[in-house]
C-alpha cells in the first residue's frame, strides 16, 4: 500500500495550510521563501486539489475515482466530492475525537479497531451513511491509548452532523455533512475546473 510520507509541516508550510486542520498544534516557525512568482491558474486549481489530497490522506488515484463518482452524482460535482471526503470512515473517526490525526485515524480502522453498526470494518475509505453507529470495539476500550486520546481530544469541536459519547468511545452519524458543515480551507470549485479540462 502506497504511503505518503512527506515532513507534516514542511507540507503544510507549502500548501499554505494550518497544521491545526490535521490536529496537529505544532507550528513551524519558518517562513515560505518565495519571491513575488505569480502562480498560473493551473498552478492555484494544482494547490487546491494537492491540499484536499493531504488533508485528507487520499493519494492520487483514489482521489479521481472519489471525482469520477461525485461527477455521476446529482448536484454540485465538487460538494458532492467534499462530502464524500468528509465521510469516509477514517475522517469520521477522527472528527468524533478517537483520534488526534487523520492518520491516526486510518491506523486505528486498519487495526481492526472499530465497529461501524456493530461490524468491524478495517477499510478507512469506507463511507459512512446516515444513521451509522460507529464505536470502539469492547476490548480495546479500556486500554491507554485511548485514555490519552480522549485527554487530547476532549476539548475537540464535534461537528454538528456526528454525535459523539466520548465515555463509551460511541457515535452516530445523525446526517451527511453538508458543505457549509466542512470547515476545511479548500475551494472545491477549483479542483472541479482542473478536472475538466
Amino acid at each position: 500500500m502506497a504511503v505518503n510520507r512527506v515532513p507534516v509541516l514542511k507540507r503544510c508550510r507549502s500548501l499554505g495550510l494550518d497544521p491545526v486542520y490535521l490536529g496537529i498544534d505544532k507550528k513551524s516557525n519558518r517562513q515560505l521563501k518565495r519571491t513575488n512568482r505569480k502562480v498560473s491558474e493551473y498552478g492555484l486549481q494544482l494547490k487546491e486539489k494537492q491540499k484536499a489530497k493531504f488533508i485528507y490522506g487520499v493519494l492520487e488515484k483514489p482521489f479521481r475515482n472519489y471525482y469520477k463518482k461525485a461527477d455521476r452524482m446529482r448536484g454540485m460535482t465538487g460538494e458532492n466530492l467534499m462530502i464524500m471526503l468528509e465521510s469516509r470512515l477514517d475522517n469520521v473517526v477522527f472528527r468524533l475525537g478517537f483520534a488526534r490525526t487523520r492518520k491516526e485515524a486510518r491506523q486505528i480502522v486498519g487495526h481492526k479497531h472499530i465497529l461501524v453498526n456493530g461490524k468491524q470494518v478495517k477499510v478507512p475509505s469506507y463511507l459512512v451513511k446516515a444513521g451509522d453507529t460507529i464505536e470502539i470495539k469492547e476490548k480495546c476500550k479500556g486500554s491507554q491509548r485511548y485514555k490519552d486520546i480522549l485527554e487530547v481530544t476532549g476539548g475537540r469541536l464535534i461537528p454538528e452532523w456526528l454525535e459523539a459519547d466520548a465515555e463509551n468511545l460511541k457515535g452516530t452519524v445523525k446526517e451527511l455533512p453538508h458543505r457549509e458543515a466542512i470547515d476545511v480551507p479548500v475551494n472545491e470549485m477549483l479542483i472541479v475546473e482542473l478536472y475538466s479540462k
